[in-house]
C-alpha cells in the first residue's frame, strides 16, 4: 500500500491518506486574534481544503477529535461546526478541554475520513 502525504514538513504533514483514509493533522487558526467561533470557522474551511486535496470530503468523516483551552466555549465552537457538518454524517467525535501549544489558539481540531 502506498502512503501519500500532503503538505509534508519537518516535523509533521497537514494530511496523509493511506488504506483509504485520510488523517489530518491537529489544525488551529491562521488568525487567533478572533474568537473560538472564528478560529473553529477557520479550521473547518482548512478541513475542507485538505480533504479536497486527499479527494475526500467532509460527507466521509469518520472521526473527529477536538481540543478547546475552554471547555466553556464549547457551545460557541459548536456553532460553527453545526452549520458545517454534513447532517446524517456526522462523526464519531471528543471534544475535551486542553492546554494548546500556540498560546493564542482557543481550538484546535483533528479529523480522519474515508478517502475516495
Amino acid at each position: 500500500m502506498t502512503i501519500e502525504r500532503i503538505n509534508p514538513g519537518p516535523i509533521m504533514s497537514s494530511a496523509v491518506v493511506h488504506g483509504g483514509t485520510v488523517y489530518l493533522a491537529g489544525l488551529i487558526a491562521a488568525d487567533t486574534t478572533v474568537g473560538t467561533k472564528g478560529q473553529t470557522e477557520q479550521i473547518l474551511a482548512q478541513i475542507d481544503e485538505l480533504l479536497a486535496a486527499a479527494g475526500s470530503d467532509k460527507s466521509k468523516l469518520i472521526k473527529a477529535n477536538i481540543w478547546l483551552v475552554d471547555i466553556g466555549d464549547w457551545a460557541e465552537m459548536n456553532e460553527a461546526w453545526k452549520a458545517w457538518i454534513v447532517p446524517g454524517a456526522t462523526p464519531a467525535r471528543a471534544t475535551v478541554e486542553a492546554r494548546l501549544a500556540a498560546p493564542a489558539a482557543r481550538v484546535e481540531i483533528m479529523v480522519e475520513a474515508a478517502a475516495d
